[in-house]
């Protein structure tokens, strides 16, 4: 058992193929072939699949230079270089700021003084306010005393930086618009490690007197950016966005190729914007920030706040190098193999179509093709003798096997062997009685005291218990088969049959040649060959009742049982031989 095992291992197995000579469907095959090589090669050139990746590693400095005048009241003018107008404190990585607005409460001292009245935060009395109390809205903490506010209005009092701001929307338009005209330098490095390759968008050849002169509309690998042109290109206006600030993405994007022939590795720029700024306009738009410069006068400390509405900017870098890799050449050229299979598939499915010959298609699809039907069904195949077809049929627990509506009607192949065989008995000299004529037109006595059943059209059929077994020769009224000459000659007649057991058991003794159960048997399947030719694959021929009452009566059982209707395959002679059927 053990040295069979190890056989089997030894073994290899292959598909079958189907070959078929056609100049259609071979200049069809390699115009396919042709059309997908040409997409693979493509897809190929285009993604760069022959290549091997890396993702880019970066760092970020920005530098802006500009200078704005405002004038604010109660201060006068102001002059905003660089200092004045980014935040370092309020920005992260790779990001930098730039303000754009200002809301200025001047000569602020600790002290106390009315809260702002904010969402109706008013009061009446002392009652209303609460001694040390603290809120988010709140510019300090409470000292318990209700005082006026202006002529009108009268609001809690508070230790805090006096006095409180109190203006809450900035100014229109915006105070420092011509931030608009800003520059900023982006200097930014990649590295992609897995090549250990290094740039950075500040190209070898970009000297000095470059950089001084450099414009952005003229050439896009300028590193100096105008702040109203990045604005303008991330779809938005400098001067609206300005009033109350927002954030801008500048996107550089490396796409490299590092293969020597084909070398390409330069940035590219474009811009967005990152903030909300219509679904939530209630809700905080925008951004902003707090900062006070202080000073003491008289010994005492005094502050002014500024409230800063700005542009943020942020600096987002991605990218990845190729590199030529045969390994992921060899890859890629393994996993497109399977695209040739369309081919396969399309082809086929134009021989199954209607669009080619439905001869050629059955053809092929019988090469081809190999139907295995399930254990658990039977498909049955029906030949009535006033039908030139063949009926398939599934056996029903319900309905006669006469009135199952068939699943499908195939044409009726001839058995070539069986119909030499015929028409060697119709030759001249062999023992045929050619007076006999066909009784085509007359229906045989039926048996005595035997009912014809509803489903029988020949009045020849005997009644069964069995619903498989209920099935006429016939399809229509007429005369039963059995009464053909034929059916005597090729199914009934007893030297034939003998010769046919003779055949597949030549040295038989001859006493076995009486053997009855054999010949009942082997008429049966002389009535198969005549009747049913070469039936579909995986399919049982069933004989009709009046055919088989009628071999019972020529060769009867001594004991008078039958096994009756079991569907099986197509036998071998030498299954009729032996009486196995």
């Amino acid at each position: 058992m053990a040295r069979c095992g190890l056989l089997g291992l030894c073994r290899y197995e292959t598909n079958k193929l189907v070959r078929i000579q056609s100049v259609r469907l071979g200049s069809l095959k390699w115009i396919l072939n042709a059309t997908i090589l040409l997409f693979i090669c493509i897809m190929m050139l285009w993604n760069r699949e022959y290549q091997e990746f890396d993702l880019v590693v970066s760092s970020v400095t920005a530098k802006v230079k500009g200078v704005a005048q405002t004038h604010l009241t109660g201060i006068g003018d102001l002059v905003w270089d660089v200092v004045d107008y980014s935040g370092p404190s309020q920005v992260g990585k790779n990001s930098f700021f730039v303000v754009t607005n200002v809301i200025v409460t001047k000569n602020q001292k600790q002290g106390k003084c009315p809260e702002a009245p904010r969402n109706g935060r008013l009061c009446r009395t002392d009652k209303d306010c609460e001694k040390g109390a603290w809120g988010q809205q709140n510019h300090g903490i409470q000292t318990g005393s209700c005082v006026k506010f202006d002529v009108l209005k009268k609001t809690c009092e508070i230790f805090a930086w006096c006095p409180v701001e109190t203006k809450t929307n900035p100014p229109r338009p915006a105070l420092l618009a011509a931030a608009e005209n800003f520059t900023v330098l982006i200097k930014n490095n990649i590295r992609f490690p897995a090549f250990n390759y290094f740039r950075r968008n500040i190209l070898p050849e970009m000297n000095d007197a470059y950089l001084k002169s450099c414009n952005r509309a003229n050439d896009s690998l300028c590193p100096i950016f105008r702040l109203g042109d990045m604005v303008r290109d991330a779809g938005e206006k400098f001067s609206e966005m300005a009033i109350e600030g927002g954030v801008i993405g500048i996107l550089i994007k490396w796409d490299c190729n590092l293969d020597r022939l084909m070398q390409r590795c330069l940035p590219r720029y474009s811009f967005r914007r990152l903030d909300e700024k219509e679904s939530n306009r209630t809700l905080y738009p925008g951004i902003n920030f707090r900062y006070a410069k202080y000073n003491t006068v008289s010994g005492v400390e005094e502050r002014t706040l500024y409230k800063v509405f700005g542009i943020r900017f942020d600096v987002m870098v991605f990218g990845q190098a190729g590199k030529f890799s045969f390994i992921q050449l060899v890859i890629y050229i393994g996993s497109t193999l399977s695209y040739y299979a369309l081919t396969s598939i399309v082809l086929d499915w134009l021989i199954g179509t209607s669009c080619y010959s439905a001869e050629v298609g059955q053809n092929y699809s019988e090469k081809k093709v190999e139907s295995v039907q399930d254990k658990q069904k039977c498909v049955l195949c029906v030949s009535y003798v006033d039908e030139n077809n063949i009926r398939l049929l599934k056996k029903s627990l319900k309905k006669s096997l006469q009135d199952v509506k068939p699943m499908s009607v195939q044409p009726r192949k001839e058995d070539t062997g069986h119909l030499r065989a015929a028409l060697s008995l119709l030759q001249p000299g062999v023992d045929v009685d050619h007076d006999a004529q066909p009784l085509l037109n007359h229906k045989p006595e039926p048996k005595p005291k035997v009912e014809r059943p509803s489903w029988c059209k020949c009045d020849c059929c005997a009644p069964s218990s069995l619903l498989q077994e209920e099935l006429c020769c016939r399809q229509s009224d007429g005369a039963c088969i059995t009464s053909s000459p034929l059916f005597e000659r090729l199914v009934l007649h007893r030297p034939l049959l003998e010769a046919v057991l003779l055949y597949h058991d030549p040295l038989s003794a001859p006493a076995d040649r009486g053997r009855t159960a054999a010949l009942r048997h082997c008429a049966y399947r002389q009535y198969m060959s005549w009747r049913f030719g070469d039936p579909p694959v995986d399919t049982q021929p069933a004989i009709p009742s009046c055919c088989v009452w009628r071999v019972r009566e020529e060769y009867p059982s001594p004991d008078g049982q039958y096994s009756g209707f079991k569907p099986t395959r197509m036998v071998s002679m030498q299954a009729c031989a032996n009486g196995e059927v």
